[in-house]
């Protein structure tokens, strides 16, 4: 009997694995061809007849991309805002996400639906509200201007995750560390830190990619301070209306990906399992 079950169950598992592989393919795709053109020669790239693959492999457009004068400070600003952004909403979401799951105060449920409407509305409709505001404070052609708004709208979006995770915790574990003479800042920081951890490595992922990858702050916030510009600016560089250099584009393109890969990289075993608890959450 199992072995019929074994049976029947094998051709559905395949359909499902060879589906998967499909996806991951299509999804790679674009990612192969961005390295793929920044390998090209020139004259591949600009060909009427574009192929899947080069013999002649070239690293001119990455020696374009790093002689840049300016990149090297494109690429630090990115580290700073990105890296910023991360450990300041991670801080402040965990803090905010333990206040809201285990105090009871007036205005908590008010609280907590005002963050899902937070998330609803579109970045792009409050960019021209944040230009003036950011004005008037004096942050525009600063870094400031950058993280301030991206700390903002990550915020919602890490509370909400970090707030099953704390409540996962049990009562009963706070009450038995307050009785052994643990103080809340120290079960705080030194028992419900570490079990919410995989949580605000999934959600710290969320914010380093919209920092990382944004282009609309960095254009509207950033005007005639050059210095000050992130790496998605960069390709404006290689990118001419009457002659693009897709060549430096994707090279560019190719060398702002590496740090997210390496990113993944090192966090992926807690944000599995932080995306998993949030799911069975």
């Amino acid at each position: 009997m199992n072995l019929v079950r074994g049976s029947l169950r094998r051709p559905g598992r395949a359909a499902a694995e060879a589906a998967a592989l499909v996806i991951a393919a299509v999804v790679a795709f674009p990612l192969y061809w961005m390295v793929l053109g920044a390998v090209e020669p020139a004259g591949e790239i600009e060909s009427d007849r574009p192929r899947p693959w080069t013999f002649a492999p070239s690293a001119d457009s990455f020696r374009r991309v790093f002689g840049q004068q300016e990149f090297g400070r494109y690429f630090l600003n990115s580290l700073v805002v990105a890296g910023t952004v991360v450990v300041v909403s991670a801080l402040i979401a965990f803090l905010a996400a333990t206040a809201v799951t285990r105090f009871r105060f007036r205005f908590r449920t008010t609280l907590l639906i005002m963050f899902l409407v937070a998330q609803m509305v579109p970045v792009e409709a409050l960019a021209i509200p944040l230009f003036f505001q950011l004005r008037d404070f004096g942050l525009l052609n600063t870094l400031g201007s950058l993280i301030l708004p991206h700390i903002a709208f990550s915020l919602p979006f890490a509370i909400w995750m970090l707030r099953g995770f704390v409540k996962g915790v049990p009562q009963a574990l706070e009450e038995a560390a307050c009785i052994d003479g643990a103080s809340r800042s120290r079960f705080l920081w030194q028992i419900l830190f570490p079990l919410v951890l995989p949580g605000l490595v999934a959600t710290s992922v969320f914010s380093f990619i919209s920092a990382w990858n944004d282009f609309l702050f960095a254009k509207s916030f950033i005007i005639s301070d050059t210095s000050q510009s992130t790496l998605p600016m960069a390709l404006l560089v290689f990118f001419k209306p009457d002659d693009p250099d897709w060549g430096g584009v994707m090279a560019a393109s190719t060398v702002m990906t590496i740090p997210v890969l390496v990113f993944f990289v090192l966090v992926q075993r807690r944000l599995v399992s932080g995306l998993g608890g949030a799911v069975k959450d």
